[in-house]
């Protein structure tokens, strides 16, 4: 009689895949979570045990995102990945933690991803404050100091609008708020009109409110000179380009892609865009190496939680986008890459498929 198979080692994944989180993101983010998996089942599993994903969806809604946490810590996972909404990673890292589980967060950004320091969270994508300063660099380098953000309630609109402040105040520079949710966005092309902001920033979710927003200020004539911005990414995705075509060119966002794939990561995009039916997005890369990085952590330091949470500032791996290895910065909660590279792009108005890059950091 033969012997029974071994058991799978079980990590869990968390994405946003029904609304109103963002599906778009999300479909990328476990494309590239599963792309990982099968490549480590060809290269003989973890220690010859089968590689398991258990994915479920979050809808970027921290109740259930603490609900599936509860749920895959009693399925066995040894640890966690993923997720792209900053308020619904929180809530799982902070049930993780408790539980005893690491958790390796894939996109979200921002910066206290925890309330309080701990060894078991790890995290992939650049912190907020790294990017959006960034983006404030590129918003000074072209002139645009005095700036206006379509906002909406939420710890990460808040946070990005904090440092967006922080940073540009030293140069003069000023923000001022608008609310996004308002029913009219007659009203809020009137108040652009009437200020002296020469950029606007789309801090809302997508498809609404950021869509008809964008149409609403191309379409003013008043605001012909006005730079629409997106430093939180809305527009790296097809649907972007998709619902408001060339009106969704010449919108300057954060990408975590280097100007120059390297060559696992053209090999990675090659095989994401056969399995997506699309180009990749740089969501679908932090998925591919979240996996890679869990599965080179159980290989080197054993398929079970406490190994796991140990690893981080041990654990070296070749990713797409570069090296990855995690250091505690001055500051941060949790463990972190710092290397990630970070661009400022946009699509071009003549033809949104192809992608101009802006702004290195």
């Amino acid at each position: 009689m033969s012997a029974p198979p071994p058991p799978p080692v079980r990590i869990g994944v968390l994405a946003p895949l029904s609304r109103p989180g963002w599906t778009e993101a999300g479909r990328h983010l476990v494309a590239g979570c599963e792309l990982a998996a099968e490549e480590v089942g060809a290269t003989g599993g973890i220690a010859g045990r089968p590689l398991a994903l258990v994915v479920r969806d979050t809808a970027a809604d921290p109740r259930r995102a603490e609900a599936a946490v509860d749920e895959l810590a009693g399925l066995g996972a040894v640890a966690l990945a993923g997720e792209y909404h900053s308020v619904a990673a929180r809530a799982a890292a902070a049930r993780a933690d408790a539980l005893g589980l690491p958790f390796l967060c894939s996109s979200a950004v921002i910066d206290a991803l925890t309330d309080r320091p701990t060894d078991r969270i790890a995290r992939l994508a650049p912190p907020q404050s790294r990017g959006w300063r960034a983006y404030a660099d590129f918003l000074l380098a072209a002139g645009h100091a005095r700036v206006a953000v379509a906002t909406e309630p939420s710890a990460y609109w808040a946070a990005g609008t904090g440092i967006l402040r922080a940073h540009l105040a030293p140069h003069g520079g000023t923000v001022t708020e608008l609310d996004a949710r308002t029913p009219s966005f007659g009203a809020l092309c009137d108040a652009l009109a009437a200020g002296d902001a020469t950029a606007l920033l789309l801090l809302t979710g997508f498809p609404d409110p950021a869509v008809p927003l964008v149409r609403a200020v191309r379409r003013d004539p008043r605001l012909a000179d006005l730079l629409i911005g997106a430093p939180a990414g809305q527009p790296e995705f097809a649907g972007w380009a998709e619902l408001l075509g060339g009106d969704g060119g010449a919108i300057p966002f954060l990408r975590y892609l280097p100007a120059d794939p390297t060559p696992l990561g053209a090999q990675v995009a090659a095989a994401l865009r056969e399995r997506l039916g699309t180009a990749p997005s740089f969501v679908a890369f932090e998925g591919h190496d979240t996996v890679t990085v869990l599965a080179e952590a159980l290989r080197s330091h054993g398929p079970d939680r406490e190994a796991v949470a140990a690893c981080w500032p041990h654990v070296v791996v070749e990713g797409t986008r570069g090296k990855i290895r995690f250091t505690r910065p001055e500051g941060s909660p949790v463990w972190q890459w710092t290397g990630p590279p970070l661009q400022v792009t946009d699509r071009d108005p003549a033809d949104p498929t192809r992608f101009r890059t802006l702004h290195t950091a």
